[in-house]
């Protein structure tokens, strides 16, 4: 059963590796990536609270999330995230992530997910231009409240580094990720700018934003275009 799982979980991972086009796959997901957000605020009993999109740093987006388990369970997402311009005004270039996370417990099945966090502050910026963070651990995060205009003024909204939501199934309500981890996706950022850099390159450089993730920008721009205090 042990092995069984993390030949599973292992499959998981390493699926991207053999995708035929790693540029076409990114783009996808940038086009994923787009369409969850839009649809998630375009419904205003269950958006995100907008007084906590207009305050958060940046935004990290991954479009279907896989759980697998047979007894040992896991999880493997790959997204992008993105943050605020150095004025605050409008939105920066992507950096792609992946979130990887494991649980325990009698489970068994696959499933998918959409995933939003919402990072909050400077200290939760600066764990996303690590290699590696720990959600959690090295970060603190949340489930964030539902409903665009839900009251956002508790302290477990206020002091956490990072806010988080799932959406699976047509719900959308916060989840607790803690002990998830999220690191830097260096594939799809070479897909994306040529090189593969480190989203230390990317999120705190102004290095300009490419074509291929100009919708997503619009999106996140048309919700919110400029942080407030």
């Amino acid at each position: 059963m042990r092995f069984t799982t993390l030949t599973l979980l292992m499959a998981l991972s390493s699926a991207p590796v053999f995708a035929a086009d790693d540029k076409t796959d990114t783009v996808e997901r940038l086009s994923d990536s787009t369409a969850l957000f839009s649809e998630v605020m375009a419904a205003p009993d269950k958006a995100i609270p907008q007084e906590l999109l207009d305050k958060s740093a940046c935004v990290v987006l991954v479009p279907g999330m896989k759980k697998a388990a047979l007894g040992l369970g896991g999880k493997y997402g790959r997204g992008f995230a993105v943050c605020r311009a150095a004025s605050g005004n409008g939105w920066g270039a992507p950096g792609a992530v992946r979130i990887e996370g494991g649980s325990f417990g009698f489970q068994i099945g696959v499933s998918s997910s959409d995933v939003i966090l919402l990072v909050m502050n400077e200290r939760g910026m600066k764990r996303l231009t690590t290699s590696k963070f720990t959600l959690g651990g090295d970060a603190s995060v949340a489930a964030g409240p539902v409903g665009r205009h839900a009251s956002a003024q508790t302290d477990a909204f206020l002091s956490a580094e990072i806010l988080s939501w799932s959406r699976s199934r047509g719900l959308f309500a916060g989840v607790s990720l803690e002990g998830a981890t999220l690191r830097n996706d260096l594939d799809s950022n070479k897909a994306m700018y040529g090189q593969p850099w480190e989203n230390k390159q990317v999120l705190t450089t102004g290095v300009k934003p490419p074509e291929m993730a100009a919708q997503l920008i619009s999106i996140l721009s048309k919700y919110s275009p400029r942080k407030t205090n």
